[in-house]
């Protein structure tokens, strides 16, 4: 028996609780942050006559939505420098370049950053070169990155002021990265994937401030998509620590599972002290993750093939097949769930070997297993990666967003191969979404929509890309709240409206399983609530 009145009474609205216990409902309480009853809005105003009330005004409320992989402190740093994301020409990057960099008033000598810029959705297909960056700003060090973050374009000036561009000029691409060239041999200034260190390791060290900054400017905008939790692909010590102190502070408006960055002094750190669950569920940290390949659009992907468009070409390996398995067996030994990105074929295959092969030799469990990406399967391997228990944490704005060009990498046989979302939950896959921002935008209703329509957000193609893979609403609600739980562990805490569970929800201005699909990207996230506290609220809401 209830021993006092719940602090909240939400009614009147239209609740989908992704739990098949009762699917649906019109009310919801909540006492001491956790969810109390769920039910029909008359009984519940009955049986709670003196609780805290608010109208919905027939609203439709849903889980927080949790992002199944995301970098939350990159988001916040790409959130304060240039947006390069939808530029159609490397004209139209330097115009937004010049915009930002005197809308900032950036000092002499500063660094101009920019991120999201991708080649492959310019009208004129051609590649980035330097010497475009250079007659824009010959003297301030221009560094840009790629929208899958695996490829960097650097000018001259940022060149010379990090590796050099003579010694640039000279040397050999390192392991698992690539130094574009011109038909001359020199460089044009993209690096790709491990190559990108030739200018991150000397790039200027953001301060403490200015994390911060930015990790607060994460936060914001993840409250304001709806967003209650995230799992955090690829976390330091470092990172860790600022969160911490954020929690601390009550600062921290996000239920975070954190991976442990691979191998290194984070992964010795939580192998030898075990894993770590902070207060309030705020922070948890029992997963590392690794790195088995690069990016299609850079042609770092490892394909089982060559290349369509680049023959000889079958990308690269940022591990050999026995370190992987190396890596997989040492973190399964220390308890870890094990993430490994995976993008080509033959990629994805050798996480699967490695996944069984551990499965087989250590003593440990392999705990729930996750393919992060499994962006390009051969059908035989649908099968094993269901078989093997794992998780498919794939993004659904990838298959929007690369449409354009994927044909050309892949070629029409292998087309069937990638970003096979339907084929995989068909197969028994157990599927969890994310955007991998700040690839793409961290906007679970944008990513929704492109999971049910297979459209970009102009809404084409008009039946869709590939439309055999879309995915049922119901699908991909679940894939972004109760999957996503379940990837992370956190099923019985988080990912439905269940009486007992943390009471995590979502209010929005349109019904996502009902609404046109046309109207799906006009729902706005009217109020987000983590743990029964709104995070996120707009004008019109009574969140006090």
């Amino acid at each position: 028996m209830d021993v006092s009145p719940p602090d909240l009474l939400l009614h009147n609205a239209r609740i989908y609780t992704v739990d098949d216990a009762r699917p649906t409902a019109t009310a919801l309480t909540v006492r001491d942050g956790q969810f109390v009853a769920v039910g029909a809005t008359e009984d519940l105003l009955q049986q709670y006559p003196s609780s805290r009330r608010i109208d919905a005004e027939g609203r439709t409320v849903v889980p927080g939505f949790i992002d199944a992989h995301a970098h939350l402190q990159a988001l916040g740093h790409s959130l304060r420098r240039a947006d390069l994301s939808g530029t159609t020409s490397a004209s139209e990057v330097v115009d937004r370049l010049g915009a930002f960099a005197e809308d900032r008033d950036l000092p002499e000598g500063a660094w101009l950053r920019g991120h999201g810029w991708n080649e492959a959705k310019w009208t004129d297909r051609k590649p980035p070169t330097r010497a475009l960056l250079d007659a824009a700003f010959p003297r301030r060090p221009v560094w840009l990155t790629r929208a899958d973050i695996h490829a960097g374009w650097a000018n001259t000036a940022a060149l010379e002021a990090t590796i050099g561009l003579d010694r640039l000029g000279t040397m050999s691409a390192p392991d698992g990265g690539a130094i574009r060239r011109t038909p001359e041999g020199r460089p044009t200034g993209v690096l790709v994937d491990s190559a990108m260190a030739l200018v991150e390791d000397s790039l200027p060290t953001p301060t403490d401030t200015q994390r911060e900054r930015a990790l607060s400017t994460a936060l914001h905008h993840t409250a304001s998509h709806g967003l209650t939790g995230l799992h955090d692909a690829g976390v330091g010590l470092d990172t860790m620590h600022r969160f911490r102190r954020f929690i601390d502070d009550d600062h921290f408006p996000l239920r975070v599972y954190a991976m442990i960055d691979g191998r290194g002094a984070t992964f010795d750190h939580f192998c030898e002290r075990g894993p770590y669950h902070g207060p309030n569920d705020r922070l948890r940290v029992e997963a590392v993750k690794f790195f088995a390949d690069g990016a299609l659009g850079s042609r770092g992907a490892a394909l089982l093939d060559e290349y369509a468009d680049a023959p000889s070409n079958r990308g690269f390996l940022l591990q050999s097949p026995e370190e992987l398995q190396h890596n997989v067996r040492a973190a399964v030994d220390c308890g870890f769930q094990v993430c490994t990105h995976a993008i080509g074929d033959r990629a994805n295959r050798l996480v699967l070997d490695a996944y069984a092969a551990a499965m087989e030799a250590s003593e440990a469990p392999l705990r729930r297993p996750r393919l992060e990406h499994a962006q390009i399967l051969h059908p035989d391997d649908r099968a094993r990666l269901a078989g093997l228990d794992a998780i498919a944490s794939v993004q659904p704005l990838f298959a929007t967003s690369d449409k354009g060009w994927v044909a050309d990498r892949l070629g029409p046989q292998r087309l069937p191969r990638a970003y096979a979302w339907r084929s995989l939950q068909d197969a028994g896959a157990r599927l969890a979404f994310g955007s991998d921002a700040p690839v793409e935008p961290i906007d679970p209703i944008r990513g929704l929509h492109a999971a049910v329509t297979r459209q970009d957000a102009a809404g084409q193609p008009p039946d869709g890309w590939r439309p055999e893979e879309c995915v049922s609403r119901e699908a991909a609600l679940h894939a972004y709240t109760q999957g996503a739980a379940h990837a992370a562990f956190q099923e019985d805490r988080v990912g439905s409206i269940t009486p007992g569970k943390l009471a995590d929800f979502v209010v929005l201005s349109h019904d996502l399983l009902q609404v046109p699909a046309a109207d799906l990207l006009d729902t706005e996230v009217v109020a987000t609530y983590l743990g029964g506290h709104p995070t996120h609220a707009t004008s019109d809401w009574p969140a006090g």
